[in-house]
């Protein structure tokens, strides 16, 4: 008995000896982190970006830009970045082979919001009002830095959802020409007494697309985000692209993928 469980024995550190000698491990290699000093913050910033695989392939191609916030590798980079390479296949030909640019936060609750004048705001995000510095970083740092290191045909997307949504929003009310296509998701428009919303909306520049979404996330966040669709609506000119989407299945926490992935599907590039 002794030699046959010995022979088993030995046949499994045979056989598991050779099984380990017959593979190897490298990295998976998603996306490319770059980190650079930022004048209008002042602090150290990373940018996570993914190319499509036709960029080495085809060296004459220039390619669209989707700027995502909360674009952190913990946060919604890799799921983005994932269904924006699934919306590239060629039997799909939802999206055009695009550049996925994620901004990794530091403090979200300072970069996208505005000061507010809300008591609880003030006690809730006791670091908020830093997102005009935030804006200028993305206009006169990062997009520029894309556009000088990649190959960039001009269209660039902006996606935002909730406190990203609200920054999305803010860009489109004031600073509507830094991008031609608006993903705003689930926006936190409830932020210093709904302000936003009560300001004019009269764009500089008429956007190529506004996509906007939402969850079944309760009275407050349906009804703003049907109020901003309202409140462009009428300023927005002819040929900009403008969709709504309703997601009463999902809630605050899990819309953004699907409604993302809505929006690929709706958006003309």
């Amino acid at each position: 008995m002794f030699k046959i469980q010995w022979l088993i024995l030995s046949v499994c550190l045979t056989f598991s000896a050779t099984a380990k000698d017959k593979f190897t491990s490298q990295p998976f290699e998603l996306a490319k982190t770059l980190t650079f000093k930022s004048q209008s913050l002042q602090q150290s910033r990373s940018v996570h970006v993914y190319l499509p695989p036709s960029y080495t392939q085809n060296k004459q191609q220039t390619y669209p830009v989707i700027y995502l916030l909360d674009g952190s590798k913990d946060e919604d980079f890799i799921h983005i970045a994932g269904l924006v390479q699934f919306a590239n296949f060629p039997w799909l030909n939802i999206l055009p082979d695009t550049i996925v640019v994620g901004i990794e936060n530091i403090d979200r609750k300072h970069d996208f919001t505005t000061p507010s004048n809300n008591a609880l705001d003030k006690k809730e995000l006791p670091s908020h009002g830093g997102a005009k510095q935030f804006i200028d970083f993305i206009a006169k740092e990062l997009q520029p830095m894309i556009t000088q290191h990649y190959r960039t045909n001009g269209t660039s997307t902006l996606i935002g959802q909730s406190l990203g949504g609200l920054l999305a929003s803010e860009i489109l009310f004031n600073h509507s020409a830094m991008f031609d296509h608006y993903v705003i998701i689930s926006p936190s428009l409830w932020w210093n007494d709904e302000a936003l919303l009560k300001q004019a909306f009269n764009p500089s520049q008429s956007p190529k697309s506004v996509y906007i979404g939402v969850g079944k996330e309760g009275e407050q966040m349906e009804r703003l985000a049907k109020q901003l669709h309202k409140k462009i609506t009428p300023k927005l000119l002819d040929n900009t692209q403008l969709e709504f989407g309703y997601f009463p299945q999902l809630t605050h926490g899990d819309t953004l993928h699907l409604a993302v992935y809505d929006a690929f599907k709706k958006i003309k590039y």
